[in-house]
């Protein structure tokens, strides 16, 4: 009777051990195959590398081969740079020298400083090797220097056809930079407000004279000119339309003012952009509103305006400097 009882214990305590072991076996089998399948998974989900393209690139200085999405872009120009600023897209290097104030975040040190708009620092430039350098008139000179350090695009306005080529240079950096459909959407609200201030210039009929102040002289700018802007797609009559077009302005004297009668005159104050601390000039409302152009209708009917030269003078030819330009001449009008 015992040894009954003594194999029945044993019998029983056996089938628990041989289920114990069972359930730990298929536990590990299941745990192995969750890991093998997490293990699968993620590796069948590995991040692919962004595909780089190269463009061949026509502008107004040659032809250019540029790969899509350059991770070292050097600017030389702020309305580039602006633009660049509003996609998004971040640079390496700027010339720190009379940056705009709109644009001071780029006197930072985690920007490269690389001289002046006239005149690049070529081994600063070369020791970051850019993988892209976009420059426009001031540098036209130095672009076959610059074109042996790194890819170099001309993306300077042509003010003969400034909309056009405005466009033409936006279009670049979409295809560039993978930022066509916000370059459209920019661009459409610029066409739109240039139509409406258009529609309002050539409704009042009024005409206006362009003029560069710099350290006491003035000079007149037309249209077709780097400022023509105002007559050329704004819609202001020019006062004279046999103004010299020329990259310095057609210098004149107060009596030219005095004489043409302008409806409008436009001032853009080059001393105040390009002023260095500790330097004196002569103040351009003494130089502009003098007795001799008081007695013009601009000045009666308080139709002087001086434009910002940070938009006009330094940059231009941006998304951000473009929508502030035409919105000055708008207000100028209302």
């Amino acid at each position: 009777m015992k040894k009954s009882i003594l194999m029945i214990i044993m019998t029983v305590m056996l089938a628990v051990l041989v289920a114990a072991c069972g359930n730990n076996t298929n536990k590990e089998a299941n745990t192995g195959k969750a890991e093998s399948a997490t293990n699968t998974t993620n590796a069948a989900a590995p991040s692919e590398p962004v595909e780089s393209k190269e463009l061949t690139i026509t502008h107004q200085l040659g032809t250019t081969l540029v790969k899509t999405n350059p991770e070292k872009v050097v600017v030389f120009d702020f309305g580039i740079l602006d633009s660049l600023d509003k996609l998004g897209v971040e640079v390496t290097g700027v010339p720190q020298a009379n940056i705009p104030p709109y644009l001071s975040k780029y006197e930072d040190k985690k920007y490269a400083n690389l001289g002046s708009l006239k005149e690049p620092a070529f081994e600063k430039i070369n020791a970051l090797s850019p993988d892209l350098i976009i420059i426009s008139g001031r540098q036209s000179e130095a672009y076959d220097e610059l074109s042996k350090i790194a890819p170099t695009i001309f993306l300077g306005v042509d003010n003969t056809k400034l909309v056009e080529s405005f466009k033409e240079n936006m279009n670049t950096l979409g295809q560039i930079f993978d930022k066509q459909a916000q370059i459209d959407e920019e661009v459409a609200k610029i066409d739109a407000l240039i139509k409406d201030i258009h529609d309002k210039a050539t409704a009042n009929g009024k005409n206006g004279l362009i003029v560069l102040a710099n350290e006491g002289k003035l000079s007149a700018y037309g249209a077709g000119s780097r400022f023509g802007i105002i007559h050329d797609v704004l819609g202001f009559a020019p006062v004279d339309a046999t103004i010299k077009v020329s990259t310095h302005g057609d210098k004149i004297t107060s009596e030219f003012i005095a004489e043409k009668n302008p409806d409008y005159l436009f001032v853009v104050d080059r001393d105040s952009a390009v002023a260095t601390t500790g330097t004196e000039s002569v103040s351009t409302k003494d130089t502009v509103e003098n007795e001799l152009v008081k007695n013009t209708d601009a000045f009666k009917n308080g139709h002087i305006v001086y434009l910002d030269p940070n938009y006009w003078y330094l940059s231009g030819g941006g998304l951000v400097s473009m929508v502030e330009m035409i919105n000055e001449i708008n207000a100028a009008i209302q």
